[in-house]
């Protein structure tokens, strides 16, 4: 198995930052076939996300996001690729919800109601 972790600081706040993990949310949904739950908070949400040999949270805060992820024993040769991925998408993200004028930082390595992503909101 491998371990997949991104840190992104980000000037956003919340409520864009927000709109920025649903976005990533939506996308994962439709390229990689991932289920995605979001768990909001008071100062923070919660993106979880699986399939079938992938199982991970996006942590998103006012000021950064986390993200950590577990690959199965197949997925987990493709981890380098996957990352990579995963990192363009979320940097590509970023940018626009800065407007495009913004630099992200990069690092790699509750009151809460979940919604589902797909469609409607779905709520635990």
């Amino acid at each position: 198995m491998a371990d997949l972790r991104i840190h992104r600081e980000h000037e956003l706040g919340l409520a864009r930052a927000r709109k920025v993990a649903w976005k990533w949310a939506e996308e994962a949904e439709k390229k990689f076939d991932m289920e995605c739950t979001v768990i909001e908070g008071e100062y923070s949400d919660t993106v979880e996300f699986t399939r079938t040999g992938v199982s991970g949270r996006l942590i998103v805060a006012a000021d950064h996001f986390d993200l950590e992820a577990k690959l199965g024993f197949l997925l987990g040769a493709f981890a380098k690729t996957i990352e990579g991925e995963i990192q363009k998408t979320l940097d590509t993200l970023l940018a626009e919800g800065a407007g495009g004028g913004r630099k992200v930082a990069a690092k790699a390595g509750a009151k809460a109601s979940a919604k589902p992503v797909k469609g409607s909101p779905k709520k635990a």
